[in-house]
C-alpha cells in the first residue's frame, strides 16, 4: 500500500508541475492520503496530533484550512498547544519584517520542546519560506526545523511529511515558479457561519514595496464553475457569509479561456438561492470599474462595503509605488460608489514612510483620509522587503519622524471612525451574529452589511442568524445596540 501511495504522490507532483492534475486524480490522491494516515495511526498505536497556526492575511488563513484538511485526512487530530503535538506546522507570512521576526521568535521557542520530544516534527511553510534567503537561514540557524516548504508545494504536504517520517532527514521544497491551481484539496474550515473562497492566486501588479508576486507567483484564476460550485455547496450547508479572496479580485478571470469578469462572477454567485451575503477582498483601485460598483449596487446579496487600498495620498509616491492610478482617479471611484450604493462604507490600507516620502507627501495622505472619511484603516510603517524595487530606493527619513506621522494618522482616523459610528445611533442595521461579544457575558457580536462591528444583548441561539439591531451607542471600535 505504501508503495502505491508514493507512486501516486510522485505522479501528483509531476502533474502539478505540468498543470495537468484532474479532480478525479486528486480524489484518488486524497483516498491514498487517508490510507497513509491509517498506517501512521497503526504504527503509533494512537492518532498523531498536529498543532498548526497561520500568520498574516486571509489567503494564508484559507491555506491553513487546506493544511488542516490534509492532516486530518492523514489521521491527525488537533493539539491545543505545541508541547502536546507530534507535528508543529507554522504557515508563515512575508509581508512585513515584524511578521517574520515574530515567526522566528516562535520557532526559536520550539527548540526546548523539540529537545524534550525528539520525535516531534517541526515545520514551516508558506510565503516567508518561499524566499530563498529565508530558507537558507532556516537551514543554517534552525537545525531542529525538519520540514520546510513554500507556497507552490502546499498540495504536496502529505508526500513531504511522509518523506520526513520515513527517515529522509530534513525535507525542504521551495520550488520557484508561478504555481498552479489544484482543485479538490481537503478542507477543514474554521467555522460553520462564514467561509473563505479563494478565486485568484498570485499577483501581476508588482508594486515596488510588495513581495507577494515573488512568493505567490503570477496571477491565475480559478475556473468560474469551480468557484460557483464551492459557493453553492457552502450555502447548502448553511453558511451565511462568503468572502471571495484574491490579491486583486478585480482582475479575476483574465487568465481564463474564455475570459470572465469579476462582475460576471459576482452576479452568478448572487443567483444562488438562499439567505446569505457576499464580501470580497482585496479590490485594487486600478481595476475597480464603474461596472463593478454597479454590480454591488444592483445585487442585494453583496455587502455595501469596499476595501479599496489607496496606500498614499500623494501622486508622486503612488507613481514610485507603481500603483497605476492617481489620487484624482481614486476619488472619482469613491464619489461614484457613494452615488450608486446608499450607505456604502470604505476601508483602506495606508503605508507611512515609503522610501523618499516627504512631510508634504504625508500631508496629502492625511488630507485624502479626511476627504474620504474611511470607516477604518489598516495602517503600516514601510517595511523593507528583500527582492523588491523599493528595497533599493533611498530612504533618508528617520524612523522617529515616520513614527510621528504614523501617530498623527492614527489620531486622525480615530476621530473619523468614531464620527462614522456616531452617525449610526438611532438607525437599525442587519447583523450576522457570529459569536460572543466583548462587552459582557450576555452580549453577542457580528458585523453589519457595511462592515461595522455591532454588539447587542441576546441569547446564544441567535449565533449564526441574521438579526435586526437598533444602534444605541457608539464606541471607538464598535457600536452597541438592542435586538429588534
Amino acid at each position: 500500500m505504501l508503495d502505491d501511495i508514493i507512486v501516486c504522490m510522485k505522479k501528483l507532483q509531476s502533474q502539478i508541475q505540468d498543470n495537468t492534475i484532474s479532480i478525479a486524480e486528486m480524489r484518488r490522491y486524497t483516498q491514498l492520503v487517508r490510507d497513509l494516515g491509517e498506517e501512521f495511526s497503526m504504527r503509533r498505536g494512537r492518532q498523531p496530533r498536529a498543532f498548526t497556526h497561520s500568520y498574516g492575511c486571509q489567503q494564508n488563513v484559507s491555506d491553513g484550512e487546506k493544511i488542516r484538511g490534509m492532516l486530518y485526512e492523514m489521521g491527525y487530530t488537533g493539539a491545543e498547544k505545541p508541547d502536546d503535538a507530534d507535528l508543529v506546522l507554522y504557515n508563515t507570512c512575508a509581508i512585513r519584517e515584524n511578521a517574520e521576526d515574530r515567526i522566528f521568535g516562535n520557532v526559536g521557542a520550539l527548540k526546548h520542546a523539540k529537545a524534550r520530544n525528539p520525535e516531534m516534527v517541526v515545520g514551516l511553510c508558506g510565503c516567508m519560506v518561499q524566499q530563498e534567503h529565508i530558507a537558507e537561514k532556516i537551514k543554517g540557524s534552525f537545525p531542529y526545523v525538519d520540514l520546510c516548504f513554500g507556497t507552490h508545494a502546499l498540495p504536496l504536504l502529505p508526500q513531504l511529511l511522509y518523506q520526513k517520517l520515513t527517515g529522509s532527514g530534513r525535507v525542504f521544497d521551495v520550488r520557484q515558479g508561478d504555481g498552479e491551481i489544484v482543485e479538490g484539496i481537503p478542507l477543514r474550515r474554521d467555522g460553520d457561519i462564514k467561509a473563505w473562497i479563494p478565486i485568484t492566486y498570485g499577483c501581476d501588479n508588482f508594486c515596488t514595496y510588495c513581495v507577494v508576486p515573488l512568493v505567490r507567483g503570477r496571477e491565475r484564476s480559478r475556473e468560474k464553475e469551480a468557484v460557483v460550485a464551492e459557493a453553492r455547496e457552502l450555502v447548502h450547508r448553511g453558511y451565511r457569509e462568503l468572502t471571495l479572496l484574491g490579491q486583486n479580485v478585480n482582475s479575476y478571470g483574465r487568465t481564463l479561456e474564455p475570459p470572465v469578469t469579476f462582475s460576471e462572477l459576482l452576479r452568478e454567485l448572487c443567483d444562488i438561492p438562499g439567505d446569505f451575503r457576499i464580501r470580497f477582498m482585496t479590490s485594487h483601485p486600478k481595476d475597480c470599474t464603474p461596472a463593478l460598483i454597479d454590480t454591488i449596487a444592483e445585487c442585494d446579496k453583496i455587502c455595501g462595503h469596499i476595501h479599496l487600498p489607496v496606500q498614499s495620498g500623494s501622486n508622486r509616491v503612488l507613481a514610485a509605488m507603481n500603483r497605476h492610478y492617481t489620487v484624482e482617479r481614486y476619488l472619482e471611484l469613491v464619489r461614484y460608489a457613494r452615488q450608486r450604493i446608499p450607505g456604502v462604507t470604505l476601508t483602506s490600507d495606508i503605508i507611512v514612510g515609503f522610501p523618499g516620502e516627504t512631510e508634504e507627501d504625508f500631508a496629502q495622505t492625511l488630507e485624502l483620509v479626511k476627504n474620504v472619511g474611511y470607516l477604518s484603516l489598516f495602517t503600516f510603517l514601510y517595511s523593507r522587503r528583500v527582492g523588491t524595487r523599493a528595497a533599493e530606493m533611498d530612504d533618508p527619513v528617520p524612523k522617529e519622524e515616520k513614527m510621528r506621522w504614523f501617530k498623527q494618522l492614527l489620531s486622525t482616523q480615530a476621530t473619523i471612525g468614531h464620527s462614522a459610528h456616531d452617525a449610526l445611533v438611532g438607525k437599525t442595521v442587519r447583523v450576522l451574529c457570529d459569536g460572543p461579544g466583548k462587552t459582557g457575558p450576555e452580549y453577542l457580536a457580528g458585523r453589519s452589511e457595511s462592515n461595522v462591528i455591532v454588539e447587542f444583548a441576546a441569547p446564544a441561539e441567535h449565533i449564526g442568524r441574521f438579526v435586526n439591531v437598533e444602534i444605541t451607542q457608539a464606541l471607538q471600535w464598535a457600536v452597541l445596540g438592542k435586538m429588534i
